[in-house]
């Protein structure tokens, strides 16, 4: 009888390195699954996305791409390198254009982006309601809009950076039409 063969069916990468994974890491690590974001050194994993996720990325960014003004671009799941320990990846951005490093770019930095979105998960809730408007806000990134799903339609929060406190403040909630003149202007119907 041949001798048996030990097979760990785990990549090495779900053992973090001591101290967490950096933001390079995660060009580097093998077969990570789609979508992976990297908070405070920790790989967080996103689980799929249901339609309406899915349909409210496809219409903000389209009417985000229509509306930006020159040296603005709109881009969905790219990653924002925030520090060397975070690296989430917003369900849009809005950066400047003069970032752009070619095809092979994974991740724009935070002082590029100008508007980062999150479409609220039930199982990202606590990260894109508390922890990432947090860790925008210390990068320095301007505007903020989560969107929350509220009996099959979004809704959506915007919020401005303040730099007396380094935090959001709110600046309005649209449930039918998304209608603001920061950071630029845009009109979206959202039925």
């Amino acid at each position: 009888m041949g001798a048996l063969m030990s097979v760990d069916p785990y990549p090495d990468w779900l053992r973090p390195p001591v101290g967490g994974y950096t933001a390079d890491d995660l060009d580097r690590l093998p077969d990570l699954p789609p979508h992976t974001e990297l908070i405070d050194g920790s790989l967080i994993f996103v689980s799929p996305q249901a339609k309406f996720h899915i349909r409210v990325i496809l219409t903000l960014h389209m009417a985000l791409a229509a509306a930006v003004p020159d040296g603005w671009e709109s881009w969905p799941l790219m990653t924002v390198k925030l520090d060397d320990r975070n690296r989430p990846e917003p369900d849009l951005v809005v950066v400047n254009s003069a970032s752009d490093k070619g095809l092979g770019q994974t991740y724009f930095l935070g002082r590029d982006v100008l508007l980062a979105v999150e479409v609220v998960s039930p199982e990202s809730r606590t990260r894109d309601r508390e922890i990432k408007p947090l860790k925008y806000a210390a990068a320095g990134i301007r505007y903020f809009w989560r969107v929350e799903n509220v009996d099959d339609r979004p809704v959506v929060y915007t919020y401005e950076l303040d730099p007396a406190t380094n935090r959001y403040t709110p600046t309005g909630i649209f449930h039918h039409r998304l209608k603001v003149e920061h950071p630029f202007p845009v009109d979206i119907d959202l039925t």
